[in-house]
Formats: structure tokens, sequence, C-alpha cells
């Protein structure tokens, strides 16, 4: 779980993020992001319908990527309000490989210190 401090909670927030941010995708994962002017980033992970009617493996899929950005929050820049969009390709694939596509998402984004 995210510190309070990171988490985008706000149905707003998150609509502005969506309609405005800018993208980075890949087949399993995405990120829309946009700055916040704050000192600290903020984070949100969704997780649809479309991904698995099952609540269990919507609520699984969330956890682990949370779980990846709260052990590399160290490394990402600070000042941006991200989500983090799935698909339905989340489900077959283990841990080590959403952190490995999720970091890829993130560096592509520029969202990473470069080091």
């Amino acid at each position: 779980m995210f510190k309070q401090k990171n988490r985008l909670k706000k149905d707003e927030d998150i609509k502005r993020v969506v309609k405005s941010g800018r993208s980075v995708f890949d087949s399993h994962c995405g990120l829309k992001y946009l700055q916040n002017g704050l000192a600290e980033s903020r984070f949100t992970v969704v997780v649809g319908l479309k991904v698995s009617k099952k609540a269990v493996d919507r609520n699984r899929i969330r956890r682990q990527y949370r779980e990846i950005i709260r052990l590399h929050l160290g490394k990402m820049k600070k000042g941006y309000d991200v989500v983090f969009l799935t698909s339905k390709q989340a489900l077959a694939i283990d841990y080590q490989e959403k952190e490995e596509r999720l970091m890829k998402v993130l560096k592509k984004a520029g969202l990473i210190y470069k080091g």
C-alpha cells in the first residue's frame, strides 16, 4: 500500500490525468501521467472489468502493481500524478515480468531517474 501522500484518490484528479495526461503503453500495461505541482508524486492503479470479471483476479493484479511501484518509489521523479492502466494480458504473466514491463514503461515516459 502506498503512503497517504502518494495516493491519487480523488475521482476528479484521476479524470484530469486520464483526459489531459501524456500516455505510454505496452501490450500488458500502460500509464497516463501529468505534472501536479506538488512535492510528491501520486499514483493509482486501474484494473477494469474487461481485464477480469472476478474481483479476486483484479485485486491481485492491483496489489502486485502497487507493490512494484512502492518498491521503486525512490527511483521515480517527484511532482507527477500517474494512473497505471492494465490489460487482460496482465493475468497471464508473473510478478517478475510485470515488474520488468512496468519499469520499461516508466523509463519510456521519463519518470525514472537515470543511474
